[in-house]
């Protein structure tokens, strides 16, 4: 098996769990002070991507 067909599912499973433990984190933010808030979404909202860099270097074979 290739690396991007281990990638693919992979990468999709690890965005969904991480979409449900966000939206879980969320429901004890929600009655914070709005500039928690504002960070809290701020950094969840962009702290996915640096796993999935490393997934997609690691697929392209450059990791």
């Amino acid at each position: 098996m290739s690396r991007p067909q281990i990638a693919v599912p992979l990468g999709l499973l690890g965005f969904f769990l991480y979409i449900v433990g966000v939206m879980n984190l969320a429901d004890l933010v929600v009655d914070i002070h709005w500039a928690v808030q504002v960070v809290f979404f701020l950094v969840a909202g962009t702290i996915w991507a640096w796993p999935a860099h490393k997934l997609i270097l690691w697929a392209g074979h450059k990791a």
